[in-house]
């Protein structure tokens, strides 16, 4: 499958010390509407990927779950902010209509976002997460390599991915994503059940 070995390659690709943090790929309207005046201020994603880097570094070394909870929340918080006013609010509203279970209206304020903020990482991300809610798993894993394009240390993208990669039978290249997952955080919960299940099935299969 080539998107299967897209993905294997964005996953060895992507680094657990510091983020590659690229434009996305063309694929649609979204990605071909990049306005230079939307992207966020250079001193904005300066600071942005230090604190990234710090808190990635502190998370593979934190000392229990505990610790690991409270800097997974850190990251998600710094994911969430994308430089622009108007982007966050629409984040805010999309998070609104889906926790009101509007998912046509998130994914129509997700849209925007990404038309007019491209890099904003969690909407794409979360765009991601709805279109597998509602089973569109192309859509779904499009969107999944951008953010991975974007943030190649997205834990949580790697193991959705894996998840969506199990479902179209690919378990060598979903056993990767979720290995590289555990590289990046270890402290992820349930995790080492699903490569403890996959592993032996994916080593009895003829590579």
């Amino acid at each position: 499958m080539m998107r299967a070995a897209v993905f294997l390659c964005l996953l060895l690709s992507a680094s657990p010390v510091a983020a590659q943090v690229t434009g996305p790929t063309p694929a649609g309207p979204a990605a071909e509407a990049t306005p230079a005046a939307n992207a966020p201020p250079p001193s904005f994603a300066s600071e942005r990927a230090r604190r990234l880097d710090e808190l990635y570094s502190r998370l593979r070394e934190a000392d229990g779950a505990r610790q690991a909870r409270a800097i997974e929340a850190q990251i998600g918080m710094i994911m969430a902010q994308s430089g622009s006013d108007t982007a966050d609010l629409l984040m805010a509203r999309a998070q609104q209509a889906v926790q009101q279970r509007q998912a046509d209206l998130a994914l129509s304020l997700l849209d925007s976002v990404i038309d007019m903020y491209p890099e904003t990482v969690e909407a794409w991300s979360r765009r991601a997460t709805l279109h597998f809610a509602r089973r569109e798993l192309g859509r779904a894993l499009t969107d999944i390599e951008h953010v991975l394009r974007l943030e190649p240390r997205h834990y949580g993208a790697m193991v959705g991915l894996g998840m969506m990669l199990q479902q179209l039978g690919e378990d060598k290249q979903a056993l990767a994503a979720f290995k590289k997952a555990m590289e990046i955080n270890p402290h992820i919960e349930r995790v080492p059940q699903i490569i403890q299940r996959l592993q032996p099935k994916v080593d009895g299969v003829e590579l």
